[in-house]
């Protein structure tokens, strides 16, 4: 009887860290104890592992008399799922010195069934990349998870069917061959739904070109079936695909969160209902998961129907509209999830959604009027850059509207914008010489602004006027020095002028107000 250890790995929140699989046997009467914080699914491990180990072809660990006890290390931190069951079978093979290979430099992944047959689990892709930056050389997975962690580079992945078949390989019997590195290749673009798709609304169509290009959070408002939803359908179908590096942040979320279903290459769209609950949209449990914000790095957020969310859901948003992160407090710890999300909200201006429009006459109260402009706080509409007012199509203007420009135009001038963002920062150097991670003029901080953007006299003087008459906060005036650059952009203008900051203000709420 011997000591043991083999290493696996676990996400925490979007953290992984190195689990080692320790064991020790001792002779006694039979006892099998897994520590170190195990939650009820690796309590469960030990008669799946003695299963697995004895349809595998050696002898179970409940027919000899021992005692045996694996920890799982640190132990400070609480151990989730099945994902160790491989590690432990062959640490306490191991020990039981049925088996001998050399553990170092190899992490070991998998649920394993009675059989013997691995199964996949969550958040291979982060802990692939994690298991390369520790100098990990070899990294076991189900082979359903194979695909996922061999994107990674410089690491050699193998794909296990069955708990015989890694032994096997690890005794040098019968080798199982390297996954080859997955290619990154981006799948053709389909949409759903083309902006041609949507007859008139021009201006909302020029909002809409004008958020994608610069990254701005976006807010449709109108009464019901004036196409707010189609165009925000549309609306993820101009943005650009993600680079390399921004598909793995956002194939690792998805991985962690359960609900990937292939690489992600294009922006993320996510849509909750209204009545989606507030750990569901923000994240949280007792060991913090992703919500649907963290879901939508990188992508879109859509949130029809905006008002009728619950009010701390709607206020949740100020952290990750402002710092692109969301942070998640439980007694145990704080967890922050990446957030960098476009934020496009559609909304009727009034419960019926008749107030201020043409057509049918609002029938709401005053009383419920004023409930429903309230969910709305002030600070949430400073955040969001762009409102566009979505009015009512005449029948008229529906039969004789001329099919409009198709998203693929949209699509290249967003791409042309975001190229001279693009070259704009990173020709330019900030303090101590190092370049700048920026990629668009929404994520331009306070300083960046002095750093990129010079008014002339007479744009100066137009946005100072109309930030004194209409009251703008600071936080607003900085949000439309944006808007108006990426105006500037789509014109290809290297140079504000009084026409880009005019446009810029006619995107401020006028209707919907607090």
């Amino acid at each position: 009887m011997s000591f043991s250890k083999v290493y696996s790995a676990q996400t925490i929140a979007l953290t992984v860290n190195t689990i080692s699989v320790e064991t020790d046997i001792s002779r006694g009467l039979y006892a099998f104890a897994i520590v170190g914080l195990p939650d009820k699914a690796v309590e469960e491990a030990r008669d799946r592992v003695s299963a697995a180990i004895k349809n595998s072809g050696f002898t179970s660990p409940k027919s000899k008399n021992q005692k045996i006890i694996i920890s799982l290390a640190p132990a400070s931190e609480k151990k989730e799922g099945a994902s160790f069951d491989t590690a432990i079978a062959l640490s306490y093979l191991v020990s039981s010195e049925e088996i001998h290979f050399d553990p170092e430099g190899k992490l070991f992944l998998g649920e394993l069934s009675l059989d013997g047959t691995l199964r996949p689990v969550r958040g291979v892709l982060p802990i692939s990349r994690f298991a390369k930056e520790k100098g990990f050389k070899e990294l076991y997975v189900p082979v359903e998870n194979a695909e996922e962690a061999a994107i990674i580079s410089g690491i050699d992945v193998y794909g296990v069917q069955t708990l015989a078949q890694l032994l096997s390989h690890l005794q040098g019997e019968k080798k199982i061959l390297r996954s080859n590195q997955t290619v990154f290749s981006r799948s053709e673009k389909t949409m759903s739904i083309d902006f041609s798709d949507v007859r008139g609304q021009e201006r909302a169509k020029r909002g809409l070109l004008i958020a994608a290009a610069g990254g701005h959070n976006v807010a449709m408002y109108g009464p019901p079936g004036t196409g707010k939803t189609m165009l925000a359908k549309a609306f993820a179908g101009i943005l650009p695909p993600l680079s390399f590096e921004e598909s793995l942040d956002a194939t690792s979320i998805h991985s962690v969160a359960g609900v990937l279903s292939g690489f992600v290459t294009e922006p993320p769209f996510r849509s909750p209902h209204h009545t989606s609950s507030y750990v569901s949209l923000v994240g949280g449990g007792a060991v913090p998961k992703p919500g649907e914000i963290t879901l939508a790095h990188r992508g879109v957020l859509f949130m029809d129907e905006f008002p009728e969310f619950e009010r701390r859901v709607i206020e949740s948003l100020r952290q990750p509209l402002e710092d692109k992160v969301i942070s998640v407090a439980r007694a145990k710890g704080t967890a922050h999830f990446p957030a960098d999300v476009m934020l496009v909200a559609a909304m009727n201006p009034c419960p019926c959604g008749n107030y201020g429009f043409r057509g049918k006459p609002c029938i709401c109260t005053p009383t419920s009027l004023q409930r429903y402009r309230r969910k709305m706080s002030g600070p949430i509409i400073d955040r969001i850059d762009i409102w566009l007012e979505v009015d009512r199509i005449l029948p008229h203007q529906l039969s004789d509207a001329e099919e409009g420009a198709k998203s693929e135009y949209f699509r290249n001038r967003v791409t042309d914008a975001r190229n001279l963002q693009r070259a704009r920062f990173t020709s330019s150097l900030q303090g101590g010489g190092v370049k700048n991670k920026l990629s668009r003029n929404a994520e331009m901080s306070a300083r960046d602004l002095v750093n990129f953007i010079d008014l002339g006299e007479e744009a100066k003087s137009a946005l100072n006027l109309a930030a004194e008459r209409l009251g703008f906060s600071p936080r607003v005036y900085h949000r439309m020095l944006k808007v108006a650059r990426t105006i500037a952009d789509l014109d290809n203008s290297p140079e504000i002028t009084r026409g880009h900051i005019l446009e810029a203000v006619e995107y401020r709420p006028k209707k919907f107000d607090v």
